[in-house]
């Protein structure tokens, strides 16, 4: 029975693998990175601040898509992005290494998307853009 029981707790527990996380335009969310995905996602008000380990993403239309992150962990990250037209067709795009210590970055592109995909946080060691 002891087993039966371990079993079922561990299969809860495992639950589905994170996934990438898609923020509409005019959305902010706040978020963990766990195994290289946004875990614990949740919309906010623009004027929020992430917590220690926290990363907050906003996107806006600028001259296209504008999106602006903040890391706020000891931890810089490359990540990948996806542009989503309207019609749900994805584009990838190209990002900037995510500075950490609460420093912001911003993202651009001259595409009009409605929603842009992030995941496939790594760890990474000086910048690139």
């Amino acid at each position: 029975m002891k087993a039966v029981l371990l079993a079922l707790a561990i299969a809860a527990g495992s639950g589905a693998a994170a996934a990438p996380l898609t923020v509409r335009v005019g959305e902010d969310m706040l978020f963990t990175i766990d195994r290289g995905q946004p875990v614990h996602a949740r919309k906010v008000d623009p004027s929020s601040k992430p917590a220690r380990g926290e990363v907050k993403v906003a996107v806006r239309y600028f001259s296209g898509t504008m999106m602006t992150v903040t890391n706020n962990s000891a931890q810089g990250y490359t990540f990948k992005a996806e542009l989503i037209g309207t019609g749900g067709k994805a584009v990838n795009a190209r990002t900037c290494t995510l500075p950490p210590g609460n420093q912001p970055t911003l993202e651009s592109w001259p595409q009009k998307a409605a929603a842009v995909r992030i995941g496939d946080f790594k760890p990474a060691k000086g910048g690139r853009c």
